[in-house]
């Protein structure tokens, strides 16, 4: 089973007065690059939150967001009074060198920093959510990210198929190819010379012919189209092997390219440069 690296995940859990937000994003890299934004409140599951997420995605740029909002009929009011007595304490103070003080109200006082209080959250608890609401929304982006990477392995396999139908063409138009170039360069030296060593013309035509035979390239390429059926039935993560197969099919097919001796094989090896980069493009968002 093969895994896509782009997908989008989120999920939410209630804890106490709070509601607690996940929303996962990955896309394309060439590595794992994990970048984690929390609230100050809940910093404190950073280091899970990163561990969880490298132990279930191992390639790939993946965003994770935690937030939280209170919820609905459990907004509360706590005062801090020690902050409330020194805020007082001080306004009064300057107020008395004021000529012209102006009135505050309890609303204004309420939103000065440190005189609300919120009530306290049982970590523990939070954490063991936290982290439960990770792990299923993972899962999500898993399932998500599997469901894409059906579909690619679908798209590789046709492609490999095409491929293979190539080289087979190749293979079985290659003796004929060859015969071919043997026929114009004996035609061509008979109508230049009147009497040419056909001893050394033979020499010379094995010495090319095997310059320009192909089979090795061919005989390659079905093993790579063979190795990349094999990958896409594994299920850890295949993305760079695959890559790395890309890069040696189309060191093949330029071979194949440069070595060409007619139109036909010229075309082939173009058609197979063409197939080789459409994967290339699939496979840099495969796991």
């Amino acid at each position: 089973m093969i895994r896509s690296m782009t997908a989008f995940a989120d999920g939410e859990i209630g804890v106490d007065n709070l509601t607690i937000l996940c929303e996962l994003r990955s896309v394309n890299h060439r590595y794992s690059d994990v970048s984690v934004k929390l609230p100050e409140r809940l910093r404190f599951v950073e280091a899970d939150l990163r561990r969880l997420v490298a132990d279930k995605l191992k390639r790939g740029k993946i965003e994770c967001a935690l937030s939280y909002k209170k919820q609905p009929g459990s907004q509360s009011f706590n005062v801090h009074t020690e902050t409330l007595q020194k805020l007082l304490a001080v306004t009064a103070e300057i107020e008395a060198c004021m000529t012209n003080p102006h009135a505050f109200s309890a609303l204004d006082v309420l939103l000065f920093p440190g005189v609300q209080q919120e009530a306290e959250t049982d970590k523990e608890a939070l954490q063991e959510k936290i982290i439960y609401l990770i792990n299923t929304t993972l899962d999500k982006l898993l399932e998500t990210r599997a469901r894409e990477g059906a579909q690619l392995a679908v798209l590789l396999s046709d492609r490999c198929e095409k491929i293979g139908q190539l080289v087979e063409t190749a293979h079985q138009r290659m003796p004929e190819v060859l015969n071919n170039l043997r026929n114009k360069l004996i035609a061509r030296i008979t109508e230049l010379v009147a009497e040419p060593n056909f001893d050394r013309l033979e020499q010379e035509l094995v010495l090319l012919v095997q310059k320009l035979d192909v089979t090795e390239e061919l005989d390659r390429l079905q093993t790579h189209v063979a190795e990349v059926l094999r990958a896409l039935k594994q299920k850890e993560p295949i993305g760079r092997r695959l890559d790395f197969l890309m890069q040696e099919m189309n060191r093949e097919a330029n071979t194949l390219g440069s070595k060409s001796a007619d139109r036909e094989m010229t075309q082939i090896s173009i058609d197979l440069k063409v197939l080789i980069e459409q994967m290339r493009e699939q496979i840099q968002n495969i796991e």
